[in-house]
């Protein structure tokens, strides 16, 4: 099986790049006890250099993750959110720093807000790689993200079309 063409959005150095920035700009946030919970599975390389960029500013989150699934093998959200797994540690009085790879509609963090804060985090607050162009914005927008995501469908660096491509060490853009 041959790749399809994938356009470059951003490289393996841009793309560290952009996590080194983003994890400077958490920093200043991330004082006291802080949970990391990676939103599971898209999220998990961009979650491991997150976590190593912050642990590079003396920054140790404690890690979890919660496998959330609204997409299924599709390339739009099926608009329900479904928990596959929840996180193994408890949040109660931490604060909750939820990692997610494109914040697209928003459905998924606000699920996964709402249920950190349901389990007694003190704070949370949101992080994803890529923020679309037509994401919600104000009180629903997320808090952090490391670059904006043209109007296209992403892969690689985690992201999938129907489960593959994930393992791409860039993120390419099909339309």
């Amino acid at each position: 099986m041959s790749l399809p063409k994938f356009d470059t959005v951003l490289s393996e150095p841009e793309l560290m790049a952009r996590i080194d920035d983003l994890a400077a700009r958490l920093a200043p946030r991330l004082t006291g006890d802080w949970s990391a919970i990676n939103i599971l599975i898209g999220a998990t390389p961009f979650t491991s250099d997150l976590m190593k960029a912050l642990a590079r500013l003396d920054i140790h989150p404690v890690l979890d993750a919660l496998w959330l699934e609204s997409y299924r093998d599709a390339r739009e959200s099926s608009g329900r959110v479904v928990v596959r797994a929840d996180i193994a540690r408890q949040v109660r009085d931490r604060g909750v720093l939820i990692i997610d790879d494109v914040f697209d509609t928003g459905r998924t963090l606000a699920f996964a807000r709402k249920h950190l804060i349901a389990k007694g985090a003190r704070e949370v607050i949101t992080c994803a790689l890529a923020r679309k162009p037509w994401a919600p914005e104000g009180d629903e927008d997320v808090d952090f993200h490391a670059f904006d995501a043209p109007p296209r469908y992403l892969v690689g660096y985690g992201m999938d079309d129907a489960g593959l491509y994930r393992g791409l060490p860039y993120i390419g853009a099909l339309d």
